[in-house]
């Protein structure tokens, strides 16, 4: 039985507000659950004390015993400073302009440093 601790969703519809449960990770995402060890409000401002009410030592004590949190929920723990931060991974080249673009913006920048280098010499 492999043991996660991650967000189960309550609340009304466009009105999210979550539970940190531990459960097993074949469960649905919103069905049973081990124990409810905290909850999470996004709607509230970020300083607010109830965005994230925690029940440390029975997170403490679940990850102890083997139960792993989700990317986001290791993300809000180590906000607290629970575990650390979850390593991201490396983006593909995808997110970059494509060859010919990056050519023709390096073009331009190579002219408006000429440009630059011209007016600062006729000075």
């Amino acid at each position: 039985m492999s043991l996660k601790i991650r967000l189960s969703r309550v609340g009304a519809k466009a009105q999210p507000s979550y539970r940190l449960v531990v459960a097993d990770s074949r469960y649905p995402r919103d069905g049973r659950f081990i124990e409810k060890v905290g909850t999470y409000n996004p709607r509230v401002p970020h300083d607010h004390k109830e965005r994230l009410v925690l029940k440390e030592e029975r997170i403490r004590h679940w990850m102890g015993t083997g139960a792993l949190p989700t990317d986001r929920v290791q993300r809000l723990l180590a906000k607290v400073g629970i575990t650390k931060s979850p390593e991201l991974n490396a983006q593909t080249k995808k997110d970059k302009p494509r060859a010919k673009t990056q050519e023709r913006l390096r073009v331009a920048e190579e002219a408006a440093k000429a440009a630059a280098e011209a007016a600062a010499k006729a000075e």
